[in-house]
């Protein structure tokens, strides 16, 4: 064989090795997401902090960020892991109560595929919370900041989920095995599991429906106080640029260990959604919590906490990775609950948001 030939030989070999590899889908991925925001609070507090149930956007007449996390990802066609460590006042608020490095874990699990022929998964480890449609990546919500419903429900849990799938999509159903009631670490004392469960029906590419539960204590053995938790949502494309959410939650606590008596809370919402173009978007919301005895916010007050809520936002895509957004949002209660900077008990609060949100 002449030399020339051996190497026209060798460098066809090398292109179509080339060639072949371009083809392979790598399983380990890289992204990110990073949200800055400014809440001017009327109210203007003197802590520079938004009311107690609120955890995201939190901060007051301040510029600040939200949540920032880089994340690593691990997919192949019968094994799953994500890692995704973060900063921010929304880490802050919500994992205030987990200890030492955990408090900037905002994701960390791996999951197995257990059958050849079905979708039917095994995952361990922190994840996001199986309730509720909105979660703390504001990109991926109707609104700005999230629902009074959302804020107080779990946004991330961790522990053992069973999820299937079935083969035309249109169902999801999972189980799952948990440490508590928004927990990554169990609290001392408490030694009984928590349990949830996740029913998601798509009729139609229109029609999202949606159904999770938790059923769980969230305090020590000695102190042990069942709840019960149901959330109910469901999302509907009404046409090519209007879409609605209407959701509702329902829950009930046992007032003390061993009781029969239980205290109970509820919350609705509804959203609209209008694409008014390829690049903007408007969207309302309107919204009621009550919480007379405070079993998840607790306000101190005659007729505990129960508060109206309403808000419109304005979305513009710079790209199709960067969204500006814009709110304006207020409450009212039943209850002087709200405090100004002067101190002063208020009923109402009236707040005005805006959000640079960067996807990579």
């Amino acid at each position: 064989m002449k030399k020339g030939t051996l190497v026209w030989i060798l460098a066809l070999a090398a292109l179509s090795t080339k060639a072949q590899d371009t083809t392979h889908v790598n399983p380990l991925s890289f992204s990110g997401y990073v949200e800055t925001y400014y809440v001017y609070d009327f109210n203007r507090p003197l802590n520079n902090t938004r009311p107690s149930f609120i955890y995201s956007h939190n901060r007051a007449n301040e510029v600040n960020l939200n949540l920032a996390f880089a994340k690593a990802s691990y997919n192949t066609s019968n094994i799953r892991a994500n890692l995704a460590l973060a900063a921010g006042t929304y880490m802050n608020a919500n994992l205030a109560a987990e200890p030492g490095v955990l408090k900037n874990v905002y994701e960390a699990n791996a999951g197995v595929k257990l059958s050849k022929k079905s979708e039917l998964w095994l995952d361990a480890g922190i994840f996001s919370s199986h309730i509720g449609f909105e979660s703390a990546i504001s990109k991926d919500c109707w609104n700005l900041t999230r629902s009074i419903l959302a804020e107080n429900t779990p946004y991330y849990e961790s522990g053992v989920k069973l999820g299937y799938t079935s083969k035309n999509a249109k169902w999801f159903l999972s189980a799952l095995l948990l440490n508590g009631w928004q927990r990554i670490q169990r609290v001392d004392g408490n030694t009984t599991p928590a349990f949830g469960t996740q029913v998601t029906y798509k009729p139609s590419a229109n029609v999202t429906l949606n159904s999770s539960t938790f059923i769980g204590n969230d305090k020590p053995d000695s102190l042990r106080q069942m709840r019960y938790f149901h959330n109910l949502y469901g999302i509907f494309q009404l046409s090519s640029k209007l879409a609605a959410t209407l959701g509702f939650d329902a829950g009930m606590q046992q007032k003390s260990k061993g009781s029969n008596q239980m205290d109970n809370w509820y919350s609705g919402v509804i959203i609209l959604k209008l694409n008014t173009s390829a690049k903007t978007a408007l969207a309302a919301r309107a919204e009621y919590y009550a919480d007379k005895i405070g079993v998840i916010v607790a306000s101190g007050t005659p007729n505990g906490f129960k508060v109206w809520g309403f808000s419109s936002n304005f979305d513009y895509a710079i790209t199709s990775q960067v969204l500006f957004r814009v709110e304006a949002r207020t409450f009212s209660s039943k209850d002087e609950i709200f405090i100004n900077k002067k101190s002063e008990s208020k009923k109402g609060n009236t707040f005005l948001s805006t959000s640079l949100a960067i996807n990579f």
